[in-house]
C-alpha cells in the first residue's frame, strides 16, 4: 500500500514499538478482538476486507489462536441484529472492537464508552456524530475512514458527465442502515446540475426492483448507490435492471464496477483495513485513543466499466476516460 494515500500519524509506529512477537510472548495473554460488520458475511467483498485485516495483523505478529482471538458478528444489513450483536460484544468485554460502517459504529458507541473502538468505512465521523475532534479523539473511538462527506456531490457530477442527458437520479439505499450524511451534499449538487435527486430507500429486493422499474418509465435516469454497499443479491438485481433499462450507475468503490456497475469513485477500502491493523496493534500494546488521530484518504480512484457502457448503449466521453485511473474493457 502507498502510505501517502492517507493523512497518517503512523510514521512513528516503528520507532515506538518493540517487535510484537517478543512483546506478546512476554505478556503471555490471549487478546480478544471483537469484529462488528453491518453487512452480509457471504459477500465476497466483505470476506476480502476482513481477510486483509487479519493478514495485516498477522504481519504485525498477532496470530489468530496464538495470541489473539476474534469474536466476529455480521448483521446481513439488519440494524436490529446489529444492536443485538453490539450488546453481545460489549458483554464479552474484549480488548477492543473493530466496527465497519457509520450506522454500526453509532450503535456500538451507544453501548460502551470504555472499550476501545477502531472504525473503518464510516464516511466523515464528525458529520456522522461519532466524535468531535479528529486530531485528538476525546472518547473511546478512532479509526480510518475511506470517504469524505463532499464526495456525494462528486458522484453525481461524474454520473452527469458520463451521461450528459441525465435529468433524474435515484439515490439507492437500504432503509435503516444508510450513511445519510451524503444527502445534503448531493441535493446541492443536483440543483447546480439541473438534476432531480430522488431518495429511494428499499427494505428488500422486491421493493428495490419496483422502485427502479418506476424510475425507468421515463427516460434520462440514472442510479447512485449511497454507502454502505448493497448486498450481493441487490447488486446483481441493480446490474440486471440497469442493463435492461439502460441506466448509468455509480458507487463509491471500484469493486462494484468490476461486478458490472458503470462507474466507481472512492478510496481503496482494503487499504483502510491495512492501516486499521496498525491502530489495532498500537492499542493492544497500550496506546491511548487520544494518541491516534482519525485518518482520511488523500487519493481516490475513478474506475469505468466500458463493457457496461456498451451494454446500456452509452458512449463515455473521452475526457472522462482520460481521467480514469482504471478502465475495464
Amino acid at each position: 500500500m502507498n502510505r501517502r494515500e492517507f493523512i497518517t500519524a503512523l510514521s512513528g509506529v516503528a520507532a515506538v514499538a518493540q517487535p510484537l512477537t517478543s512483546y506478546a510472548q512476554q505478556d503471555g495473554r490471549l487478546r480478544q478482538v471483537g469484529l462488528l460488520d453491518i453487512q452480509d458475511e457471504a459477500d465476497p467483498i466483505v470476506q476480502e476486507r476482513w481477510d486483509v485485516l487479519r493478514e495485516a495483523l498477522a504481519k504485525l505478529g498477532w496470530i489468530e489462536g496464538r495470541n489473539v482471538r476474534f469474536e466476529v458478528r455480521f448483521s446481513d444489513g439488519n440494524l436490529d441484529r446489529t444492536r443485538t450483536h453490539a450488546d453481545e460484544l460489549v458483554r464479552l468485554a474484549p480488548d477492543l472492537i473493530v466496527v465497519v460502517s457509520g450506522p454500526a459504529a453509532r450503535v456500538l458507541l451507544q453501548r460502551t464508552q470504555t472499550i476501545p473502538i477502531v472504525f473503518t468505512n464510516v464516511g466523515d465521523p464528525v458529520a456522522f456524530g461519532l466524535l468531535r475532534n479528529i486530531a485528538r479523539p476525546e472518547g473511546n473511538a478512532t479509526g480510518i475512514t475511506n470517504l469524505y462527506q463532499s464526495l456525494g456531490g462528486k458522484w453525481l457530477e461524474l454520473l452527469k458527465e458520463a451521461a450528459p442527458g441525465l435529468i433524474r437520479v435515484a439515490l439507492i439505499y437500504e432503509a435503516g442502515i444508510v450513511n445519510d450524511q451524503y444527502f445534503g451534499v448531493i441535493d446541492t449538487a443536483a440543483r447546480a446540475l439541473g438534476v432531480k435527486a430522488i431518495r429511494t430507500p428499499y427494505r428488500n429486493d422486491a421493493e428495490l426492483e419496483r422502485a427502479i422499474n418506476i424510475l425507468a418509465e421515463e427516460p434520462n435516469a440514472g442510479l447512485l448507490m449511497i454507502p454502505p454497499p448493497p448486498s450481493p443479491s441487490s447488486r446483481k438485481l441493480i446490474y440486471r435492471l440497469a442493463v435492461k433499462h439502460r441506466l448509468p450507475t455509480i458507487y463509491a468503490s471500484k469493486h462494484l464496477v468490476a461486478e458490472g456497475f458503470l462507474m466507481g469513485y472512492g478510496a481503496n477500502a482494503f487499504a483502510s483495513s491495512r492501516v486499521a491493523a496498525s491502530y489495532i496493534d498500537r492499542i493492544l500494546r497500550g496506546a491511548k485513543i487520544s494518541e491516534l488521530p482519525v485518518q482520511f484518504p488523500t487519493k481516490f480512484e475513478l474506475v469505468i466499466n466500458l463493457k457496461t457502457a456498451a451494454a446500456i448503449g452509452l458512449t463515455v466521453p473521452e475526457s472522462l476516460l482520460f481521467r480514469a485511473d482504471e478502465v475495464i474493457e
